[in-house]
């Protein structure tokens, strides 16, 4: 998932200098969802969820894609790529406030730890880069949609893991996924209108091609797989490691400089991941001591 999310921001730059983004939004979440719906009616037979879930299933899909999309959309535009980065890479600690705060999964020591770690190997790789923090009143906008992100993912994040227990991370992927994209296609019907469909280059379809069935169909349900068996802040770190392969992609493909400093980063992100998973490691004693710990804090 972090290796497909970390090539896609080079996907996705390529793409975009050919498709207007809303029009490459809206085609990218309905190529997604019809691949996800095809898998899931070939893999499950049916696509039927329960009637009383159906409000859960599209305020999920509202927060976790129409929102999300909505307000990174309008707020990058507004800002720059280095305050987004930043902004981004707190997902992680929004998961762990919102899932501490719903007592949703028992948040540790280790894991506390670890997105401490992974948030500063985040940050010294995006100011490694040598791209500038600014702090302008249009770009003040930018930021507060953008804040808007995290947020989003991760009550997207949390308040799905009780669904998963229902349903399999594919079904919630898809119908999720699929309900989202009605907004983001109508919002994006006046940019498909005057797209110029034949200066599309056939790089910017392999491009909105790897985004739309890698980065959202595929990327998507291993997420959700992960909320599912190792919990919403462990698989939440893997996020942060993206991080580190988009800014190996942009020095292999793009040939972007890097830093010593993004280096140094990246390390920090792995590093913050062992000692998270070096949490299956320990006593069960020590792990409840921690839990109980991290309770009282």
């Amino acid at each position: 998932m972090a290796i497909i999310w970390g090539l896609n921001f080079t996907a996705v730059k390529g793409a975009l200098s050919d498709f207007y983004p809303l029009a490459f939004n809206a085609i990218r979440f309905g190529t997604s969802s019809l691949f996800l719906l095809s898998v899931l009616k070939i893999r499950e037979g049916k696509i039927g969820i329960q009637r009383k879930d159906i409000p859960r299933f599209i305020m999920l899909a509202l927060i976790g894609n129409t929102a999300y999309q909505l307000f990174f959309i309008n707020g990058i535009a507004l800002t720059t790529a280095t305050n987004s980065s930043l902004i981004l890479a707190t997902t992680p600690i929004f998961i762990i406030l919102f899932g501490a705060f719903l007592r949703t999964e028992k948040i540790t020591i280790r894991i506390v730890q670890g997105v401490i770690l992974s948030s500063a190997g985040v940050l010294m790789i995006i100011l490694g880069s040598g791209r500038p923090l600014t702090f302008s009143s249009q770009s003040i906008i930018g930021d507060l949609l953008i804040i808007g992100n995290p947020i989003c993912w991760s009550i997207y994040t949390v308040l799905s893991k009780p669904m998963l227990e229902k349903y399999s991370p594919l079904k919630l992927t898809a119908v999720t996924i699929a309900i989202g994209t009605i907004p983001l296609v109508l919002v994006g019907i006046p940019s498909l209108n005057v797209q110029n469909w034949a200066a599309v280059s056939s790089s910017a379809w392999l491009g909105l091609a790897f985004s739309a069935i890698l980065a959202v169909g595929v990327a998507y349900v291993v997420w959700y797989t992960g909320v599912r068996h190792i919990g919403s802040a462990r698989t939440a770190l893997y996020e942060n490691v993206s991080t580190v392969f988009a800014v190996t992609s942009a020095w292999i493909l793009l040939s972007e400089s890097m830093t010593v400093v993004q280096v140094a980063g990246a390390a920090l992100v792995f590093v913050s991941l062992y000692i998270v998973t070096r949490k299956s490691r320990q006593s069960p004693n020590r792990l409840v001591a921690q839990s109980m710990t991290v309770s009282s804090m």
